[in-house]
């Protein structure tokens, strides 16, 4: 049985930013699950036994090797998607994390492609589809994190 396909998968997506406007974003190699070369913010699925913040810091620290203050939670909701044909389903409980951008780093070059740092005015395409989902529908949450002009 395939999470997201036959059954719902829960993930914890997580928002990395420097506390002053900007985002870190990985693109996603060839031997991620999908969305391959699509730029990425972060995420994994829950674990059993583990909360979702517990989950959400564990996964900041695998993929980017350092740690993060969790600073806002937004609204779990559904992400619907296709791939390769099939219909998917995750349930996202999703997390706005303060890191330090210096410590930061590509903890996991087989499924990291690269990383960067981006503003939300400018961020790199093509963005991964449940990401560009949550931007969109939560954008007044993504705002309160925009660098002050």
């Amino acid at each position: 049985m395939k999470i997201g396909i036959d059954y719902i998968g829960i993930t914890t997506p997580f928002y990395c930013n420097d506390g002053n406007g900007n985002f870190l974003l990985h693109k996603r190699t060839k031997n991620c699950r999908d969305e391959h070369r699509m730029w990425d913010p972060g995420s994994g699925k829950l674990d059993f036994g583990l909360t979702p913040e517990e989950n959400v810091l564990k996964e900041i620290f695998e993929e980017y090797g350092c740690n993060g203050e969790i600073q806002e939670q937004l609204p779990i909701h559904s992400i619907f998607r296709e791939w390769k044909g099939k219909q998917t389903h995750w349930l996202a409980i999703p997390f706005f994390v303060k890191i330090q951008p210096n410590e930061a780093t590509n903890n996991e070059p087989h499924k990291i492609e690269e990383i960067g740092w981006f503003s939300l005015d400018d961020l790199p395409t093509p963005l991964h589809t449940g990401f560009s989902f949550t931007l969109n529908k939560y954008s007044e949450y993504f705002n309160k994190y925009k660098k002050l002009k």
